[in-house]
Formats: C-alpha cells, structure tokens, sequence
C-alpha cells in the first residue's frame, strides 16, 4: 500500500478542501466568500490528481506483475522502494480537517490583536438610517464614536453583533475579528459594554444599547467606544464570522 501514499494524500487533502467550500459554509472561517470558487476549484484537482495518480499506480503494479510472470518466477533481489511507513503520518492533517475541522478564531486571537489602526481624521459622517434600533458593524459603531465630529450616534440606539472578550479587571467586550483575505491577516475590533453582566468568553451575542461618550475625538481615550447595553441576547455563531475590512 506504500505505493499509493502519495495518490491517498492528494485524494484526502482534496477532498477536505471540497468538504469546508463545496458542501458547507465552514470555509468562511478561513478565507472571505469570494475565495470559495478557488477553493472548489483547488480541491477538485487535488481530489482528481489523486485519482489519476492511483490508477497510473495500479496500472503499473499490474503491468510489473504479468512481467513477473512472463518469467516464471518475479526477481527477488531487486530492491524495493516507496516512501517509508511514517509517511503516512502527512495524512493525519487531511484527516482532521475532514473530520474535525477546527472553530473560527475567537477571543485568544482577539485579546492578543495589537491596537494597529490605520491614521483616522476627525470628520462628518452619513447620516444613519432612520428608526431605532439600528444595525452597525462594530467597524462602523467605532469609527463614529471615536471620529464623527457630527455625533451621529447620540441619542440612538443601536444593536451590535460579536463574541465576547473579557480583561482581567472584568471589563467586557463584545468583539469582531476583520479579515481583508483570510484568517491569518485578521485584525480585531470592539466595543465595551456595560450595564449588563457579561456572558461566558467566546458566546456570540447580540447587543442593544446607547453610546457612551468618553475621551475627545480622535484621541486615544476615545478607544474602544463604549455601549451601555439595555439588552444582550446570546445567538448561535454566524456562518461568516468575519467582519470585511
């Protein structure tokens, strides 16, 4: 079965990468949406490169056995090659990703995000849409607390969605992690929350509440905005987990 390591593992990796983009949303915890057709189309050739490589291989071992015995008796004493048994430790990770596929990032990858934001100006912002309570990114809820000279979130209420992060003074955040490609290039974003108890680290909720001013715009005190929360309601992870920067 040595023979057959390498075709097994293109077959395994190519079918896992089908499983997370082809059959289900899980991709979404790794790459943004628009990647998802590269990513069928990678484990399409992988999964079909693998076939082909199993079939060239048992072709060949079929060929090598009539020669065998076209002769009488197969040579013994030529030496045998493949890779050797612990190769097919590669596969394991194929086998994981097929089976257990691991969570999208949360609160550890958050919590150690450094506070690297590009150079913001104090400016008006759009207007936001009419009748409360209304829906903000938490990108978006933070850009108006900490630069909208035109205070458009006083006085409004708004409702925020993320998983929740914790300090050690047990201040609590409801958090969201950006990504501009995949996983590897998140960056996290987030907003303080108080008035409620905290829920569990990594719970994914939705969060209703008022702003809460504090620090002059654009200055440092002005980060991360702060929401005094009337209502938290605790919600299933979502399918895209990302925010899109």
């Amino acid at each position: 079965m040595r023979k057959y390591g390498s075709a097994v593992l293109l077959l395994l990796v190519g079918v896992a990468v089908l499983r997370v983009s082809l059959f289900s949303d899980l991709y979404l915890r790794y790459v943004q949406a628009g990647l998802r057709p590269y990513l069928i189309a990678s484990g399409a050739l992988l999964a079909l490169l693998g076939l082909v490589r199993g079939a060239l291989t048992a072709r060949a071992a079929r060929k090598d056995s009539a020669d065998a015995d076209g002769h009488g008796q197969p040579d013994h004493g030529h030496a045998h090659t493949g890779a050797p048994g612990v190769a097919w430790l590669l596969a394991l990770p194929a086998v994981a990703l097929l089976c257990f596929p691991p969570p999208a990032l949360g609160s550890y990858s958050a919590e150690r995000e450094e506070a690297r934001r590009a150079e913001e100006y104090v400016g008006t912002f759009p207007a936001l849409p009419a009748g409360d309570p209304v829906e903000l990114s938490l990108a978006e809820f933070g850009s108006r607390a900490a630069y909208d000279s035109g205070y458009s979130l006083r006085d409004r209420t708004v409702r925020l969605t993320g998983f929740v992060t914790r300090d050690d003074d047990g201040t609590w955040y409801v958090t969201r992690l950006r990504v501009a490609c995949c996983a590897a290039d998140a960056t996290a974003v987030k907003a303080e929350i108080r008035g409620v108890r905290a829920p569990e680290a990594d719970t994914w909720v939705i969060v209703t509440g008022v702003w809460h001013p504090r620090g002059r715009l654009g200055s440092a005190a002005a980060w991360p905005p702060v929401l005094d929360a009337t209502k938290v309601r605790p919600i299933a992870e979502p399918a895209d987990p990302y925010e899109e920067r």
